[in-house]
């Protein structure tokens, strides 16, 4: 009986010594972790619940199969990967896998460097007060709605009375094309308008990054005869590369979001043959036409093909030496 008492207590004292090791840096930092709370709370009722609903990918679901959004996931029959089957079979399955992985790969080609090029130029400002003020300049046009961001790029591309067609009219002497119904020029506008929204807001993670270079290496580097550019690519460069590598796996890992909100905006019936991506495929089939479970079996696609593209990206990174994501 002793004994069990006396092991009682001590393990009564390890949970103690455990909560108050657990407690103590959260008494300490009390504040910062009310600040994460409601990140937290978003992630849980937006990223984590809906998991729970997954299983429709796997079954002939309908919410009219239950008098209770439970008992129509309950009473839905299973139909395995037949779902999955009719994606992957689907007419529009290659048109739309095409779709995105050309706006991705040219997001990858054109607006990824964008934010590492402008950190660059903002870093090399000496003046404190024109810095901040140019800072501040790019990066409003995040904050901007893309609704907002869409209405002036078609008013600006309008062909009855749009500025820059009037002005390239002027300039060729002839009519200018229909910038926003030509296919062909679907994919360069939907990049434009990601780097001029997007590029000034990116910059800050490759600012933070830049500021932890130590100085003393551009010290050396001036005793030492180097200009700026052997500077910039022997030191800065170097110095910003794992959180280059970082921020490109995680790229890869939205390779197939394109960004449902802004496609879904810029889209029309003239470019719809290059605008159809997996995010409006699963807006159509589920909410449109009411077929959740191909919806989610689209979106379970996307899902394991991100994570297939950071773990293989971050194995990729890790064989030549970096750090990687993990």
């Amino acid at each position: 009986m002793s004994e069990f008492k006396s092991r009682a207590e001590a393990s009564d004292k390890n949970t103690g010594v455990f909560l108050r090791g657990f407690l103590k840096p959260v008494n300490d930092h009390k504040w910062l972790y009310i600040f994460v709370i409601p990140g937290f709370l978003w992630m849980v009722v937006f990223c984590f619940v809906p998991m729970f609903a997954l299983v429709m990918a796997f079954q002939n679901f309908s919410p009219y199969n239950g008098t209770t959004m439970i008992g129509a996931f309950v009473e839905s029959p299973f139909v395995g990967f037949s779902i999955f089957k009719t994606l992957f079979t689907g007419p529009d399955f290659l048109r739309i896998l095409k779709n995105t992985l050309t706006i991705s790969i040219f997001s990858l080609i054109f607006y990824f460097p964008a934010p590492i090029i402008l950190a660059l130029l903002l870093n090399e400002i000496r003046s404190y007060p024109f810095k901040r003020i140019t800072q501040t300049i790019v990066y409003i046009p995040h904050f901007i709605s893309w609704v907002i961001v869409a209405t002036l790029t078609a008013q600006m591309f309008n062909t009855s009375d749009g500025i820059i067609l009037h002005l390239l009219k002027e300039v060729m002497g002839r009519r200018a094309p229909d910038i926003m119904s030509n296919p062909k020029l679907f994919v360069p506008m939907i990049i434009g308008q990601s780097m001029w929204k997007e590029t000034g807001y990116g910059t800050i993670i490759y600012l933070a990054a830049l500021a932890s270079v130590d100085v003393q290496l551009y010290e050396a580097a001036v005793v030492d005869g180097a200009n700026r550019f052997q500077k910039l690519w022997h030191i800065t460069l170097p110095g910003i590369r794992g959180t280059i590598i970082i921020m490109f796996i995680l790229k890869l890992g939205q390779v197939m979001n394109t960004g449902y909100e802004q496609i879904f905006l810029m889209q029309n019936s003239m470019n719809r043959s290059v605008s159809d991506v997996f995010d409006t495929y699963i807006y159509t089939r589920s909410v449109v036409n009411g077929n959740y479970s191909l919806g989610t079996a689209a979106g379970l696609f996307k899902s394991f093909v991100g994570m297939f593209m950071v773990i293989a990206s971050n194995r990729f990174a890790k064989r030549f030496g970096e750090s990687g994501l993990y």
